[in-house]
């Protein structure tokens, strides 16, 4: 071997070695946010592994068809080769089912998009449950009316938890997550309709989780709409790299909810930067060998740290985090040493 093959041997060995299971991803028709949601969900590899078990082969070659196309890009995402994974099928294939190339999305829809597609096109609907099960936050709703005290109960889901940011405020992400479960009072045209009463009446409406999932979704509800106007909020939202859901709201949970399972460690986060009309996405995301922070900016990878991370929290700057994606894991599979990288 010639000492320049020797050379770039060598160089090539390092890039892997510093973006391991890192691919760029060129921008194609405004496809930041494509581009970025993708690095998140090479990052979840439990989606990869269960799109690497569905058996597409009798799948007929649909250029629509989502879990398809998701399937073929997160596998070409895991190779070593050098060269940015072509993409543009995915690109396409949103395209056709709605998400539009050459337009400006909110990942947080675009997100919830791919999971219900995923739904609706794969054939195999045990394999489609599995991946939407890795997201799902069941929750019991109850409305208490305060003019009998009667209690209505619902039970439903979530794939992403919303979170209200205070504006003008120093916002935690245990506080926003408290807030969010916490009891409100609904008056004025927002009673709700009481069936001993008969009537439209006062009430207090909460949220009790019934179980938390293996990949929790966290999305930081930055962008307000006023009189046809959407603005966003860059106000401060600190977040842990591991917390315990259990110690934030202990009086939330159902009785038979196992609070030994509510340790969660950050692996992805979405980033925004710009305004609420004219912005950018990106994406920190932690390698699942060696729990290193990188950063993916489209076609650019570069090394990060948790203190790059802690630089996206907002109020001094117009880039920050959007999207929070936390995995409950046994401790093992965190590798808790190495978090900081």
């Amino acid at each position: 071997m010639t000492d320049t093959r020797i050379c770039g041997f060598i160089c090539s060995l390092f890039r892997r070695g510093l973006h391991h299971e890192m691919r760029g991803l060129s921008n194609y028709c405004l496809s930041c946010c494509a581009n970025t949601l993708l690095q998140t969900l090479s990052a979840t590899w439990e989606v990869g592994d269960v799109l690497e078990r569905w058996d597409a082969a009798g799948v007929r070659e649909d250029r629509g068809n989502v879990p398809l196309k998701l399937k073929r890009v997160l596998a070409a995402m895991k190779s070593d080769r050098p060269q940015h994974v072509p993409h543009e099928d995915f690109l396409c294939c949103l395209d056709r089912n709605c998400v539009r190339l050459n337009v400006q999305h909110d990942a947080d829809e675009v997100f919830l998009s791919i999971l219900n597609l995923m739904q609706q096109q794969m054939d195999d609907k045990a394999l489609a449950l599995e991946i939407k099960d890795l997201y799902k936050i069941s929750v019991e709703t109850h409305l208490r009316c305060l003019n009998c005290t009667s209690v209505q109960t619902h039970t439903s889901y979530l794939l992403s938890l919303p979170l209200h940011i205070k504006e003008d405020h120093h916002n935690s992400l245990e506080d926003c997550i408290s807030s969010f479960l916490a009891e409100q009072e609904l008056t004025g045209i927002n009673c709700c309709f009481c069936a001993q009463c008969g009537t439209k009446t006062r009430s207090k409406q909460g949220l009790k989780l019934l179980s938390l999932p293996r990949i929790l979704c966290v999305h930081l509800k930055r962008f307000r709409n006023s009189r046809g106007f959407t603005r966003k909020l860059n106000c401060r939202v600190a977040f842990p790299e591991t917390f315990d859901f259990s110690e934030i709201v202990k009086e939330r949970f159902s009785p038979d909810f196992a609070q030994n399972e509510c340790t969660y460690t950050l692996y992805a986060v979405v980033v925004h930067s710009g305004s609420a009309v004219c912005g950018h996405y990106t994406a920190y995301v932690r390698d699942r060998v060696n729990q290193r922070w990188h950063y993916a900016d489209d076609s650019h990878i570069e090394r990060a740290s948790w203190q790059d991370v802690q630089r996206i929290f907002g109020e001094d700057s117009r880039c920050t985090a959007y999207m929070l994606m936390y995995r409950r894991g046994p401790q093992e599979e965190r590798q808790q040493p190495e978090l900081s990288g």
